[in-house]
């Protein structure tokens, strides 16, 4: 039962009626019995200044940012994290009495779920995109000690500017590439591939994913991070060749473990934030 002692989290978006962080966070609530409720907020463009301030004056104790706030947002906030600050975006946002901390999981909940397979540290991994979750990803795989990284986008100066945005901070292997042959080359000794782009997403299931099983080999760890749908046609190619799947569904969760984290300091059980997931996307 909410009361006037329940603690609000929430997440402030436009828009923000198709969230799944809702009953994720809210399930874990329940399961861990906190007093706490996360709510969703519709912030539109232009009101986000405001809505901080208030969200701060009401006693909020953390929110998600999502779609068109994690940029805009740290303009409002006292101090970032590492991965916050290297990334330019904001997706976390936790408020004590005196400041506004800014976080960035997205990253985090990508290389985690990678992670349940094989360890990052030292392998070759390249990258389908070069947008905001493509940032967020590279820049954390650098931090957890990556070998090299490889942009690929269909625009490949602007997989070569992300490149160079990370050459900036790291010393790494770092490449950008065209979806071309030169792809396919680099495929043949890659550990880890990554598609950050909406290639496969509903509606849109039925495009042809970007790499083919014959561009695979089953040593290959291939992350999709669409979650909708769960069987994507890119995780169907990489199933061909007996190659490993990580499902777009186990970023979304664990970027949501770690913001629960940093706003409680107890990290919820991931059994139930994906009994909760799964059953909002009818799975």
């Amino acid at each position: 039962m909410i009361t006037g002692k329940t603690t609000v989290v929430g997440i402030m978006g436009d828009p923000v009626e198709h969230s799944l962080s809702p009953p994720m966070h809210n399930a874990a609530f329940q399961e861990l019995k906190l007093d706490y409720v996360y709510v969703p907020f519709h912030v539109k463009r232009g009101n986000l200044a405001r809505a901080m301030e208030g969200a701060w004056k009401m006693g909020i104790k953390g929110l998600n940012l999502t779609i068109p706030h994690k940029i805009e947002v740290i303009d409002y906030l006292d101090e970032l994290d590492e991965a916050a600050e290297l990334i330019g975006a904001v997706n976390t946002v936790k408020f004590t009495e005196n400041n506004a901390v800014g976080y960035n999981t997205d990253g985090y909940g990508a290389v985690k779920a990678i992670e349940e397979i094989t360890s990052v540290k030292g392998k070759k991994i390249i990258i389908l995109g070069a947008g905001g979750a493509a940032r967020a990803i590279s820049f954390q795989l650098l931090l957890n000690g990556v070998g090299e990284v490889l942009i690929a986008n269909r625009t490949r100066e602007k997989a070569c500017n992300l490149r160079n945005d990370l050459k900036n901070t790291f010393n790494n292997s770092l490449g950008c590439l065209g979806l071309d042959d030169e792809l396919k080359m680099e495929l043949k000794d890659t550990d880890v591939l990554i598609n950050t782009t909406p290639v496969g997403m509903h509606p849109y299931q039925d495009d042809e994913p970007v790499v083919t099983s014959d561009m695979m080999h089953s040593d290959l760890v291939v992350n999709d991070i669409v979650y909708n749908p769960l069987e994507t046609g890119l995780l169907r190619e990489a199933d061909k060749v007996g190659a490993q799947a990580v499902h777009g569904t186990k970023m979304l969760i664990y970027q949501g473990i770690e913001a629960f984290r940093i706003w409680t300091g107890i990290t919820p059980p991931f059994e139930v934030f994906e009994t909760a997931l799964m059953r909002e996307l009818g799975y």
